[in-house]
């Protein structure tokens, strides 16, 4: 008897018929969404081509910016390094050894100003991987959207904003849950009124199915992270059918492309029903919109080449599966930054997906497949079941509190590498079709120097601002922050006073403390 299963567990059949297949519940563009937010999907307008790219300075990561621009990217995507990640500047000790290295650093307006230097931000869709700090970087934004004479009602793109997630499976936090969840709803509501096109939070499962989870935990841990934002929302007086249309998802994509193709299905199904559950009426506000990225934790060091097909297969899975946007990793990630050329390969591999394969010719080309509808059901199933334990323990909050949802994400993370150690399960070049020497692959490298280069420049912008207004810019934050008044405009107004993204992340940890 053959035995197959998804990584998530569920069992293959070796033949589907008509009696395994639920028929799809509606048509695309109609509650719940199985088959898509739009009626005309690709056919209407194709996904957001996306390339995802920081290091060193704004300037280096700018020249990267008008590259990606000229080989046919519709939007930005910016990493962060882990300092400006955890409200550290440039030049602050903790932050030697990091700068520049997994992402732009970014410590003032200055930085902003040179990151986007000839591109204006009314023109493209900027998404911005960025958490504890996302309101920092968000007031930069818009900032400099001002400085360029932008419409902020036209000013649109996304900053991830998902600190749950941190907490559970990734670790860049700051402050504790409860100040952060904070911030969170004072973004949603500063944004409604003053850059309405603005996605809020990116919901992320991406870091939770990096950190080891399988698809089944990655929709059921995310949309229980998403239920918890709506929440608190909803008890700052918020209205659901106003935020509910900005917030936005992020997903990984796997190699498993049929299982992956349902998981996206089942999650916008699934999504669609808690939002009309917590009242949302709008339909607008019930759609799961999501930005894809293929799957960093996938590729090998070894044959690194071969990474190409395997991001092949999950951008089928990621457009088949209907995303909104799409990053495509470079073959030599597993490595280092990827270089222009592997960037290149990785934008052309979306481009000839949607150009040459055919599958954007109809709206939801796998919809009534016996396999497809059936795993759609199972993952949708299996995902309702892990939520019910966490809404039994209070919710997503609790359930990280009391550390479920890491033992989860940990439990499957040791089941997976033990399959790969004994060869049940096989990656290719790495536990079966080795070679003993393998080609020479240029590497990407980030110099130290770089902290210097930052460092001096955080020297020549003190030396040039107004100390009396950054002192009182710095004081309103902490006042604002004691008296539970929105954060927003009085980070805005510092970071246009040329208050530094440290001064800012440090002025509130003095008032909220930090997470340990």
């Amino acid at each position: 008897m053959d035995t197959r299963k998804t990584d998530s567990g569920i069992g293959i059949k070796p033949v589907y018929t008509s009696a395994d297949s639920p028929a799809p519940a509606s048509l695309p563009g109609e509650f719940p969404f199985t088959r898509g937010v739009q009626p005309d999907m690709y056919l209407g307008k194709l996904w957001t081509m996306r390339q995802y790219a920081g290091f060193s300075t704004a300037e280096e990561s700018n020249k990267r910016y008008h590259y990606l621009l000229s080989q046919g990217v519709s939007g930005l995507s910016v990493a962060f390094d882990l300092p400006t990640q955890i409200g550290y500047d440039s030049d602050h000790e903790l932050s030697e050894g990091e700068v520049g290295k997994v992402g732009v650093a970014i410590d003032s307006i200055e930085d902003m100003q040179r990151l986007f230097d000839g591109i204006k931000l009314e023109d493209v869709s900027t998404s911005m991987t960025i958490n504890a700090t996302g309101f920092i970087l968000l007031a930069l934004y818009t900032a400099l959207a001002k400085q360029q004479g932008a419409d902020l009602k036209k000013i649109s793109g996304t900053i991830q904003n998902d600190i749950l997630k941190e907490y559970a499976a990734r670790g860049t936090y700051i402050y504790p849950p409860k100040p952060s969840m904070r911030i969170i709803t004072d973004i949603f509501e500063w944004c409604g009124h003053e850059v309405p096109k603005w996605n809020t939070i990116s919901i992320s499962g991406y870091h939770i199915r990096e950190a080891g989870s399988t698809a089944v935990q990655e929709i059921a841990f995310t949309l229980a992270n998403g239920k918890a934002y709506v929440q608190a929302a909803q008890a700052k007086g918020l209205d659901i059918n106003v935020f509910g249309k900005r917030l936005s998802f992020f997903f990984n994509a796997h190699n498993n492309l049929f299982e992956e193709v349902a998981k996206f299905r089942a999650a916008r199904k699934m999504w669609a029903q808690i939002m009309k559950d917590l009242g949302a009426t709008d339909p607008k506000a019930m759609m799961l919109r999501f930005h894809t990225q293929t799957g960093g934790s996938t590729l090998t060091a070894q044959q690194p080449l071969n990474n190409i097909s395997r991001v092949t297969i999950q951008t089928l899975a990621a457009v088949l599966g209907g995303t909104q946007s799409l990053h495509t990793n470079g073959y030599d990630e597993a490595l280092s930054l990827p270089t222009e050329e592997a960037a290149r390969i990785a934008l052309r591999t979306q481009q000839i997906v949607a150009f040459e394969s055919g599958v954007t010719d109809t709206v939801d080309p796998l919809a009534g497949s016996y396999f497809i509808e059936s795993m759609t059901a199972e993952v949708e199933n299996a995902a309702w079941q892990l939520m019910a334990k966490i809404d039994a323990m209070g919710g997503s909050v609790s359930a990280i509190e009391e550390g479920f949802i890491q033992e989860e994400i940990a439990r499957s993370a040791y089941e997976y590498q033990r399959q790969i150690e004994s060869g049940n399960k096989i990656i290719v070049g790495v536990n079966k079709f080795q070679i003993q020497t393998e080609g020479h692959i240029p590497l990407l490298r980030v110099d130290d120097s770089i902290r210097q280069v930052q460092t001096e420049k955080l020297r020549q912008l003190k030396s040039q601002r107004n100390p009396a207004k950054v002192d009182q810019c710095l004081q309103d934050l902490n006042d604002k922050a004691v008296s539970g008044e929105n954060l927003m405009p009085v980070v805005l107004e510092s970071v246009e006073n040329k208050c530094t993204l440290g001064e800012i992340a440090d002025t509130l940890r003095e008032v909220f403390g930090e997470y340990r």
